[in-house]
């Protein structure tokens, strides 16, 4: 018996959700005095009015170590807890003093957690390839260092349809910010191998962005036919929709998946931005 502990930046797809394995730790959210609890609850669209309305950056505080704890606290004996980039958020540090905490007390389960290196959708393949691992019998060693050769190998992209959220945190200058506005300009962002972001280019129009992003993936990936595509959208299916045909035309995948956002994705892609992980 396994369970896999992903934090809310990780979604969950709707066969995930009714699995049995998998489970949500929510993080905080924070837009101005208002505090959101990133669960089944999450109202993305009174979330990016929030957002759109606030003059200051909104902000995350990630779960705390007796939320991981209390979802330890199960049946199963090995655990598996996911988290978004260690560069990004203090979620995973979070975790691993939870399992520290917990193997004080116990000591009968066989628990780990991965830094995904990624967010929102990287986690939930992640996820994927931990259940992937655990149907063909591996045991515990072999699924964790079977995964985290996955993790090295796994690359995120991502566009952002407005900077407002960067301008606001103070990531961009306001004059940066208002001629990228102007010129319709559109940074393509990825992921380096420690987790952090960084920008791979950028386009005029969100159409010529999208064609720069399929063709950094296509780019660094090799044997593309053997592997899943994830791609998690804030407010804009049609887009992904868009993007996921773009993408079968450039490459043949496994398979490509698509999501909308939670609450912590959300708050990073902000409305109209689209994450793309493999």
């Amino acid at each position: 018996m396994y369970r896999v502990i992903i934090d809310s930046c990780g979604e969950l797809t709707k066969e995930m959700q009714e699995d049995g394995h998998f489970v949500n730790v929510p993080l905080t959210l924070e837009v101005g005095d208002q505090q959101i609890i990133d669960d089944e609850s999450f109202d993305q669209a009174s979330f990016l009015k929030a957002v759109a309305e606030c003059s200051t950056s909104p902000k995350s505080a990630c779960p705390s170590p007796n939320a991981y704890m209390v979802e330890m606290e199960c049946d199963a004996e090995r655990i598996y807890v996911v988290t978004l980039s260690a560069q990004l958020s203090g979620s995973y540090n979070s975790a691993c003093l939870a399992k520290d905490l917990y193997e004080e007390d116990d000591e009968s389960k066989q628990i780990y957690v991965f830094d995904s290196k990624s967010a929102s959708i990287g986690e939930t393949l992640i996820g994927l390839k931990i259940a992937e691992c655990e149907n063909k019998g591996m045991s515990f060693e072999e699924v964790v260092k079977t995964v985290e050769e996955y993790i090295a190998g796994q690359h995120t992209f991502f566009v952002l349809e407005t900077l407002e959220t960067l301008r606001k945190a103070g990531r961009l200058s306001n004059l940066k910010a208002a001629i990228a506005g102007t010129l319709n300009i559109k940074p393509v962002m990825g992921s380096t191998d420690e987790g952090s972001i960084q920008q791979l280019g950028q386009a005029r129009g969100m159409v010529k962005a999208l064609d720069k992003m399929g063709q950094c993936l296509v780019d660094v990936t090799e044997n593309c036919e053997e592997k899943i595509l994830a791609i998690s959208h804030c407010n804009c299916l049609e887009r992904a929709l868009s993007l996921k045909e773009k993408m079968e035309s450039m490459a043949k995948f496994k398979e490509i998946f698509i999501v909308d956002t939670r609450g912590v994705s959300s708050m990073y892609a902000n409305d109209g931005g689209l994450i793309m992980v493999i």
